[in-house]
């Protein structure tokens, strides 16, 4: 079982960084996964994504996402939605690439204006793609970073058990 983040901030060691990892290692161990979850950090990979050819380290990155079992895709808000970045990344997979995926989206906002940007703009991109997204993602603000393990433990209560059950339905390969 693969658990994969994506962190489509453009800045490296960010704070969206750090929240993105602790909820998917804290989903992984609700749901019983021991292997660490992988990281894809977009910031890393900027100067490869607007490139005319695919860089091999891109190329690597669009594989680990699109085999994952469990993806955390998370992005600061940006002007009420998800980074260029996060999409300029995203719009490499073909359609249907995620359909193994049981994606959980993650929201990092300044103002609680935005908190609907998680489920409005964030959640139908990774449908699009295929992914199953079966539970409500994370609107997290910023205020919110101080004391995060106040938020992530009844958010990760409420979803892990609807992830096990879409991990569960899925069809076999």
């Amino acid at each position: 079982m693969s658990i994969v983040t994506v962190v489509g901030n453009p800045r490296p060691g960010s704070r969206t960084h750090g929240a993105a990892n602790s909820a998917a290692e804290a989903v992984a161990r609700r749901i019983g996964v021991r292997e660490a979850p992988e990281v894809v950090d977009l910031a890393v990979l900027a100067p490869l994504l607007f490139a005319p050819e695919t860089a091999p380290e891109v190329r690597a990155a669009l594989e680990l996402v699109a085999g994952a079992d469990v993806l955390v895709v998370a992005s600061p808000t940006y002007k009420a939605t998800y980074t260029g970045l996060l999409k300029t990344f995203l719009d490499r997979l073909p359609g249907g690439a995620l359909a193994s995926a049981v994606a959980l989206p993650l929201l990092v906002m300044g103002d609680a204006k935005h908190s609907l940007a998680v489920e409005v703009h964030l959640r139908p991109l990774l449908v699009e793609l295929g992914a199953v997204v079966p539970t409500p993602g994370l609107a997290l603000l910023e205020t919110q970073l101080a004391d995060f393990d106040a938020v992530l433990g009844p958010w990760v209560e409420r979803v892990a058990p609807q992830v096990a059950a879409a991990l569960g339905q899925r069809a076999p390969a």
